[in-house]
């Protein structure tokens, strides 16, 4: 299968079995415990094996300044085996105030969700505090035009995961906390786990941060600075295996 401009030549049509996370329902039912994140670069993934591992890609990145709107498509190739579990990702990228209007954003993202070979969506977005009201709404606005069969994901700071009670009430399926690029203010180490329900489900590392510890039983969100090798893949899933 060939993704080029933003656009997938070849429908997938394969379920696989859920993962269980023990203290919730699976909120990615049919994905593999390894998903691979494919930033903006050519990447050929036709060597990853569909039934163990799934590809996030960079579908769009949605951004603004003083409130006008620029929306711009993958335009690098992305290759993967033919029934792999896709999911599109949307980078949200705020710059200067004021924000824009939730429907022209959310019909943005929306617009990669259209796509039928898309089994789930991810909105990759660091709200600042005063953000967080309206990236609320924006997911809303996502969530309930979204189909229901295709669940609505996103990152997540760490420090979201841990005590900040904003996040619990998110209308979404699964909440990534993001362990690696920690800025300032994020939990340098992971101690028990996270105390938000639905941040319990997944985890995003890098492999050029891989942590000693992390919960066990989670759905492993993996970047690669470098374009995805057969042997970083390798080394990936070995990772993942760890910690299920």
């Amino acid at each position: 299968m060939l993704f080029a401009g933003g656009r997938i030549c070849v429908v997938l049509a394969v379920v696989l079995p859920a993962l269980s996370c023990g203290r919730r329902a699976d909120p990615l039912p049919g994905f593999p415990r390894l998903v691979l994140w494919a930033w903006e670069r050519p990447e050929r993934l036709d060597f990853v094996d569909p039934r163990v591992a799934g590809v996030a890609y960079l579908a769009r990145t949605v951004g603004w300044r003083e409130g006008r709107i620029t929306s711009r498509p993958r335009m690098q190739t992305l290759v993967v085996a033919q029934g792999t579990p896709v999911i599109a990702v949307v980078r949200l990228e705020s710059w200067t105030p004021p924000l824009p209007a939730v429907e022209r954003v959310a019909a943005e993202i929306l617009r990669d969700a259209a796509n039928p070979a898309v089994r789930a969506m991810q909105i990759d977005f660091d709200a600042r505090r005063s953000e967080r009201g309206w990236y609320a709404e924006l997911l809303a606005s996502v969530r309930g035009r979204l189909d229901r069969s295709r669940p609505l994901s996103i990152t997540a700071l760490a420090s979201w995961c841990l005590g900040d009670p904003w996040v619990r009430s998110l209308p979404v399926a699964d909440a990534v906390p993001m362990l690696f690029r920690m800025g300032a203010g994020e939990p340098r180490e992971l101690r028990g786990d996270f105390s938000a329900p639905v941040c319990r489900a997944s985890v995003g590392v890098s492999t050029d941060e891989i942590p000693y510890v992390l919960p066990h039983a989670r759905r492993i969100f993996m970047f690669d600075p470098h374009a995805w090798t057969p042997e970083a893949y390798r080394a990936a899933l070995e990772f993942s295996r760890r910690f299920q």
